[in-house]
């Protein structure tokens, strides 16, 4: 398939590498979450409220 690899198999070791990388800056986003509610609850518990009703008034 042409879609799967380009010249050399760059194509999916590209996709590979902007995968695992992406995976990284997720995990590192939800460790400052945890930590940033660690550290300011209140202020974490008002963001938790705010997402809250921001999904409850969204509509499909």
């Amino acid at each position: 398939m042409p879609d799967q690899e380009g010249p050399g198999g760059r194509r999916s070791a590209d996709d590979a590498e902007r995968r695992r990388r992406r995976a990284q800056f997720l995990r590192e986003l939800n460790e400052a979450r945890a930590l940033r509610e660690r550290v300011q609850p209140r202020r974490a518990r008002a963001a938790r409220m705010r997402q809250v009703m921001r999904m409850r008034t969204f509509r499909w």
